[in-house]
């Protein structure tokens, strides 16, 4: 499935998800994808370069998460939906970006 995500993402420029991850991911799971900005602390993201989350989340629920958001146990919005701010092309780069974020043995 990476490969598969790598490959779409290769449509789009290093820059293009640059600057969709600056625009739109940044401000909570920060640049780097660790989650320790303050609006990561509050709404409790999940670290990035932690290889074992990456095994956690499959690429399936990571475009599901982006593409419709998330919500807390009380119906509370954690993470707003992106579906109608970036196309499926991006959300697979995106994927594929957070993917390069966890160190690989």
């Amino acid at each position: 499935m990476l490969t598969a995500l790598l490959a779409t993402a290769t449509v789009l420029s290093a820059a293009d998800v640059a600057t969709n991850w600056d625009a739109n991911c940044a401000s909570c799971h920060g640049k780097d994808g660790k989650g320790a900005t303050r609006a990561g602390r509050t709404a409790g993201v999940k670290d990035f370069t932690d290889p074992a989350y990456q095994k956690e989340i499959t690429d399936a629920k990571a475009i599901d998460q982006i593409k419709n958001g998330m919500k807390d146990k009380d119906g509370k919005e954690k993470m707003k939906a992106y579906a109608d701010k970036l196309n499926d092309d991006e959300v697979k780069a995106l994927i594929a970006f957070i993917r390069t974020l966890a160190p690989t043995k």
